[in-house]
């Protein structure tokens, strides 16, 4: 059979984090076979929470991760932004091997930084949670060290829990802005439609399940078609049709500059995530 590991023999994968994403990304990458039960470790900042990791996972957890991450080919930081610091002063005092591929998941926090704090082999990665089911999205850039194969790794890795894409670095903090926190529009627009169908009469259960499916069918339909979601907009809007008279309310709402505002925004808090803290 193909070896399919992302690994080189005698090698692990180390998780810094295994938290939410931490944990997606250990099962995704379980169920793609890139690496087996062995071959990977995982650290949290609770005893209690690396006791639920192991139990859950089924791989070996523990806090202090010096000693283990000698031997790691790989590994993904999945901390808080503000935690970047002390993460790599430990991965410093763990005498890494020169080819450790490290990659962050980290918003805000760019190669620049990860290579002043710990120099190395970096990609900088930007996430999103619907990794949990398998669709996420996610970017990858590489640093200056960082080859072809490398992001190829990557690409390996984060297409496990769904796409992605390679880009350049000065995408990152747009990107971060609308697919890392995209999902967070999405749901408010599901739930103000769910409540919308309340309004008119809708149970809620098929009122949620009514819009769910339609945006993901929706969001199916711009990706397969490869049309433009105006064109597939006039599908659905008939002359003097009860849809044009939806949208015209939207309009109206000024939908359109909100939600680009909202992007905007977004970009410009996501610059300042991860930079070091004044004092």
């Amino acid at each position: 059979m193909e070896n399919t590991s992302v690994l080189e023999p005698g090698r692990t994968l180390g998780v810094i984090g295994a938290g939410v994403m931490g944990t997606t990304l250990i099962k995704g990458l379980l169920d793609a076979g890139l690496v087996t039960r062995p071959q990977i470790w995982a650290t949290a900042r609770t005893e209690q929470t690396c006791t639920e990791v192991a139990a859950d996972l089924g791989i070996a957890t523990q806090r202090d991760y010096r000693e283990i991450a000698e031997t790691s080919g790989i590994i993904l930081v999945c901390c808080k932004p503000a935690q970047i610091a002390t993460i790599c002063e430990k991965l410093r005092e763990a005498h890494l091997r020169p080819d450790t591929l490290l990659i962050s998941i980290l918003a805000g926090v760019t190669l620049e930084r990860l290579q002043s704090l710990l120099p190395g082999i970096w990609i900088r990665s930007v996430p999103n949670t619907p990794c949990v089911v398998r669709e996420g999205m996610t970017v990858v850039c590489a640093g200056s060290l960082a080859t072809s194969s490398h992001l190829e790794i990557a690409e390996r890795i984060f297409r496990s829990v769904g796409t992605c894409l390679t880009v350049e670095e000065n995408y990152c903090n747009a990107v971060t802005a609308l697919s890392g926190s995209g999902p967070a529009y999405m749901y408010l627009v599901v739930e103000a439609l769910a409540d919308a169908g309340v309004r008119v009469g809708l149970r809620r259960e098929m009122a949620l399940t009514l819009v769910a499916q339609t945006m993901l069918g929706s969001a199916k339909m711009v990706l397969e078609t490869g049309r433009h979601p105006a064109s597939l907009r006039d599908d659905v809007t008939t002359p003097a049709g009860c849809t044009i008279g939806g949208l015209l309310m939207l309009e109206d709402g000024k939908i359109r500059s909100v939600l680009a505002r909202a992007v905007e925004e977004a970009t410009r808090i996501v610059e300042h995530l991860g930079k070091p803290a004044k004092h």
